[in-house]
């Protein structure tokens, strides 16, 4: 019997159906010679502290560094999950093969072989590896099974990131709040949470300490056209006034005109990140929100696999562009085919599809290419997934449509020796701005200014010359603009560094902190710890956040430039060019190093506590979230030695024991698995949290 294990129940039905394991048995389908099986994301963790050792068991400075000399696994302590590991237990007891149909990532893979080393898995092992849930991915899948032993640096960079994590975030969190922590304030330390809250609160202080200051320009008015001074601002006023004086009462001339034709390619089709950025820039939707949002058009089969970092398809994906070009063109929206025409324009532009090495390079595709429609026609889309579709099915319609042709004029002036300037852009041929409506690239644009408006200037002609209305006015310098989710995120991806340059941008990937799916729950994470809040789209540190940074000194903490330069060994890990055990050795160190440095600390700061955290309740890690944590006993007031809680970390979590973005009984978050139907996951409304799949029938309702 081959046994065939998924991440979710709704994939291993559909993978049943596929291979035609049809009737349905207590956790698991079978029929065909197959029997398919499920996990709920995690069922496994890292062992807690007091699993090593009692005396880790208390919150104590004497405790610390907690290094155990082995890592271990065990089961998350869930009725649920024990019912269910029992069943693949057995299944894998009496398999001849396993297939591993874990999702195709990092994640899927640790989570996987967590539960065969638990259940202690003898028999040969194969890996399906897709990148659609499509009927015609599963069964292609299926025909190509890799070996396992192909995807050991995968699961050892994600083994290496969850014991990093726990080395780091149960240590630090435990050092810090037995340190400086006041009323029983936990202060939540992480490897990739802490460096971003770092972000946050070091531009809250440039803002914060910003001093306003005047300056004045210089502009003039000739044929209706504005024409700014070329010598920029002027710092004084007299300085203005006398500039003004030379020029009032005296003729414009126009000293030069120059036109360039230019050309536009259309942007690159999306990653996770850019995904996120352009769905918070235009709809407001959260990081987190937007990784739902594309997760669940994923597994409706409609989009590729979501957790990516590239932006660029495989060669292989090529001949299959017309067919999934032809099945966008089909989904029908209020009555229309909002996509039909502009696929049409393009079979009308060019018989055969341009192959462009910025759409198809296969040597920047690691295991997944970017995300874009699978060529399934959607349908019974909520407004949010419609929107988020419409983003990347219009990004990959694009990507095949002729650069945008323009033409830029500039044109050059002066009234007696005081030089001005202006142009515009005149668009010649639209190419692929066609696919879209202008407001909706203003919208999406990553990097719009306000040079790249468009605006046709009057035919000017060099030496012409005339009256003008010269102004000076006065302006305030502007402090830096607060961090929103997308400008968070691109931050974190280039590890602090702004780069508007999208080749640029990639290359610097490298060394982002976090990895693409697990930065949407770190930055959750922080609003749930109260370190940040949202006022409207900013995300602003709040008192605690901006204390706990002042009081971290050891930059190993708080660093992008270090923690990215740990984001890229563990990228070097899963490519096989960079050892795991240096990895953890080099962290073992560095946390080591840590603490001895904080406990030589006689400041006797404190922190003070933000808002009331929620009662943390037992509970299991869930893939996706950006921290893992369980509180099982009381700490001691008024003293520095603590009952500890019982921590765990996560593959992706900043290990931590306050309350934690994850599953707990009676307690639901968006994203999580619906508790009723365990197929949908549970999705936000105005008044109530709800299942995704309230459409196919099921009735799950949890008031807010």
């Amino acid at each position: 019997m081959i046994v065939c294990i998924a991440e979710k129940p709704s994939v291993a039905k559909d993978i049943a159906r596929i291979l035609g394991a049809n009737v349905p048995k207590n956790g698991y389908m079978e029929g065909n010679g197959y029997q398919v099986t499920w996990t709920f994301g995690h069922l496994c963790e890292l062992k807690e502290p007091n699993d090593y050792q009692m005396n880790w068991r208390f919150w104590t400075l004497a405790a610390l560094p907690m290094i155990p000399s082995r890592f271990g696994i065990k089961l998350i302590p869930e009725e649920t999950i024990k019912r269910q590991f029992d069943v693949i237990a057995s299944l894998y007891s009496k398999a001849d093969e396993i297939v591993n149909c874990g999702d195709a990532g990092q994640e899927g893979e640790l989570i996987q072989r967590w539960v065969m080393q638990l259940a202690g898995v003898k028999c040969p092992v194969k890996r399906l590896w897709i990148s659609s849930m499509t009927d015609e991915a599963i069964r292609e899948g299926f025909q190509n099974l890799k070996e396992q032993k192909d995807y050991e640096s995968l699961y050892m960079a994600g083994l290496s990131r969850a014991i990093g994590d726990w080395l780091l975030g149960m240590n630090c969190t435990r050092l810090y709040t037995c340190m400086y922590g006041r009323n029983h304030q936990v202060l939540s330390i992480g490897r990739v949470q802490t460096p971003t809250l770092a972000l946050i609160v070091n531009r809250q202080k440039e803002i914060d300490n910003f001093k306003p200051e005047p300056y004045w320009v210089l502009s003039t008015v000739y044929r209706d056209t504005l024409f700014t001074a070329t010598a920029g601002k002027y710092t004084s006023k007299e300085e203005g006034e006398q500039a003004f004086s030379l020029i009032q009462d005296k003729p414009f001339e126009v000293t030069d005109v120059q036109k360039k034709q230019g050309k536009e390619a259309p942007r690159q089709l999306y990653d996770l990140t850019s995904l996120q950025v352009d769905c918070n820039r235009k709809f407001g939707f959260s990081a987190e929100m937007t990784l739902n949002l594309i997760q669940a058009l994923y597994e409706k089969k409609l989009t590729t696999y979501p957790r990516v970092d590239t932006q660029y398809l495989s060669d292989d994906i090529y001949p299959k562009c017309p067919g999934i070009l032809n099945g966008v063109s089909q989904m029908t929206k209020a009555g229309q085919k909002p996509y039909l025409q502009i696929i049409k324009d393009l079979a009308a532009i060019s018989k055969k599809l341009p192959k462009s090495k910025r759409v198809f390079d296969t040597s920047k595709v690691t295991d997944h290419h970017a995300i874009i429609p699978t060529g399934q026609v959607p349908g019974g889309l909520s407004d949010a997934e419609m929107k988020v579709y419409d983003l990347i099915a219009r990004r990959f319609i694009a990507v095949f449509y002729p650069d945008c042709k323009f033409a830029t004029t500039t044109v050059k002036g002066k009234v007696d020796k005081v030089e001005f300037k202006t142009s515009g852009k005149e668009i010649l041929s639209p190419g692929w701005r066609a696919v879209y409506a202008k407001d909706e690239l203003a919208q999406t644009a990553e990097d719009s200014k306000p040079s790249d408006e468009e605006k046709t200037l009057p035919a000017f002609v060099k030496g012409e010359s005339g009256p003008h209305k010269p102004t000076l006015t006065e302006k305030m310098t502007q402090p830096p603009k607060h961090y929103t989710e997308a400008s968070l995120l691109r931050a974190m991806e280039t590890a602090g560094k702004f780069v508007d340059d999208d080749e640029l941008r990639a290359a610097m990937k490298e060394n982002g902190i976090g990895r693409p799916s697990s930065r949407a729950g770190i930055i959750e994470t922080l609003f749930k710890r109260h370190y940040i809040r949202r006022e409207r789209k900013n995300l602003v540190a709040t008192p605690t956040g901006i204390q706990l940074i002042d009081t971290i000194h050891e930059k190993l903490l708080t660093s992008c430039e270090l923690t990215g330069i740990w984001e890229k060994k563990l990228r070097d890990i899963e490519h096989q060019k960079y050892s795991p055990q240096l990895f953890i050795d080099g962290l073992k160190e560095q946390v080591t190093k840590i603490v001895q440095d904080v406990l030589h600390d006689n400041s006797n700061r404190q922190i003070a506590s933000g808002e009331p955290e929620p009662t943390p309740k037992p509970s299991g890690p869930k893939k996706g979230g950006a921290g893992s944590a369980k509180q099982s006993a009381k700490r001691s007031a008024g003293t520095r030695k603590k009952a500890a809680p019982s921590a765990t970390a996560s593959a992706s979590a900043v290990a931590t024991p306050t309350s934690a973005p994850v599953l707990t009984k009676g307690k639901l978050k968006v994203g999580d698995p619906c508790p009723k139907c365990h197929q949908g996951h549970i999705i936000q409304g105005r008044t109530a949290l709800g299942c995704s799949r309230w459409r196919e029938g099921c009735d799950f309702r949890q008031p807010l």
